[in-house]
């Protein structure tokens, strides 16, 4: 199969799946091993960045998904009459940083580190599709575990968990942690804020 047929038809499957498609799934699909199919998804990116299209080829993990540019964010919210989604509050960043740097883990832990019940904003950030269920602890009762979603990854620029920023010098003490889990999380949001606004008329 020739490279741009290749790329024609990853860029095919990715449109008609609207949603991320491991690579495992392309490859057997396409007949192709990893390498290669991996090399047609990075020119096929480079291609959408290069070229200023209205689609971005972003990769969560070992999965491959095709999103809207965000420049053109707002053009797409006025033609849909979509709106913004409401900004997460500090005890949902909390939440959700702690379970991003500590997953899987379970509500009890979370309730533990932050000192208050965290149940409604568990609940919340699952019902926002950042977080889901993994799982349950094998001790008595059998809680629940919970870890970030691939929908977690793209709301925050990330390829992988690997790219979270790192924590040199966490203060000791799990509240401490936590809060400071909390300002790691709410900095990278608000960079990811700024980009957006920068290219927004």
């Amino acid at each position: 199969m020739e490279l741009n047929e290749m790329e024609a038809a990853i860029e095919g499957i990715l449109f008609a799946a609207g949603e991320p498609v491991d690579l495992s799934r392309l490859c057997l699909a396409l007949d192709l091993d990893r390498e290669h199919v991996e090399a047609a998804c990075i020119r096929l990116s480079d291609s959408y960045r290069y070229e200023r299209r209205g689609m971005r080829l972003v990769q969560m993990g070992c999965a491959y998904q095709l999103c809207s540019a965000p420049e053109h964010a707002s053009a797409i919210r006025t033609a849909l009459g979509a709106r913004r989604p409401a900004k997460l509050s500090q005890s949902a960043l909390e939440v959700l940083a702690l379970v991003a740097y500590f997953q899987p883990i379970t509500r009890a832990y979370i309730d533990q580190i932050r000192g208050v019940d965290s149940a409604y904003t568990v609940g919340l950030l699952a019902d926002r599709g950042l977080i889901e269920e993994s799982g349950r602890l094998a001790v008595p009762g059998r809680p629940i575990q919970y870890r970030t979603t691939q929908s977690f990854l793209r709301t925050f620029g990330l390829n992988d968990l690997g790219d979270l920023p790192q924590l040199p010098g966490v203060p000791s003490g799990e509240q401490e942690a936590g809060l400071e889990l909390e300002h790691r999380l709410a900095q990278l949001r608000a960079q990811q804020e700024q980009e957006r606004e920068a290219v927004e008329p």
